[in-house]
């Protein structure tokens, strides 16, 4: 795990380590903690999805914690996070999924249902705001999707159309404010 400092320019420095060596992981969290869900082994892509959650405390630098389990194992989701609960939602294992997980980021343990999006989807990316999460882009099956779904974070259910993006794509990186 690297680390910069936002206020100063100048080259990463080094955090700790996460619990293993896990690509397509996305991250989220809030002020206090960062936190990835989901991801890939080591070994034969596509078929090593983990279910595994792990944390850092972001004031402190050090090695993540586990935070608990996934419904299912599952790599590449879209993540959003508010101040309170971080979705990932789609992924694949090996094909791609429509489920959305959630968390409570203040308490560590495993992860519940929160609904599903509306197509199933990997490799793609997530913003949100304090009160919503969109799910854009990706893979479908069996080709690109240019889909946004977008849920409320605050409460459980089925994810809704939110438009569709200019292009079809996957594996983006994504920002967002509270609004754009």
């Amino acid at each position: 795990i690297s680390y910069v400092t936002i206020a100063t320019t100048g080259n990463s420095k080094d955090f700790g380590d996460l619990l293993d060596a896990t690509s397509f992981m996305p991250g989220g969290g809030n002020q206090t903690r960062g936190i990835w869900m989901g991801g890939e082994a080591p070994g034969a892509p596509g078929s090593s999805a983990v279910d595994t959650i792990q944390f850092v405390t972001i004031a402190t630098a050090g090695n993540a914690t586990d935070f608990g389990n996934m419904t299912a194992a599952i790599n590449g989701p879209a993540t959003g996070s508010s101040s309170t609960r971080m979705l990932a939602m789609g992924g694949s294992n090996p094909s791609s999924v429509a489920t959305i997980d959630y968390i409570e980021i203040a308490t560590t343990g495993n992860a519940q249902d929160f609904g599903d999006l509306t197509t199933a989807k990997s490799a793609g990316t997530g913003v949100s705001s304090n009160t919503r999460a969109v799910a854009i882009g990706g893979v479908g099956s069996p080709s690109l999707t240019n889909i946004m779904d977008f849920v409320t974070i605050a409460t459980t259910g089925n994810a809704t159309d939110f438009g569709d993006t200019v292009t079809p794509y996957e594996h983006t990186g994504s920002l967002s404010n509270s609004i754009r």
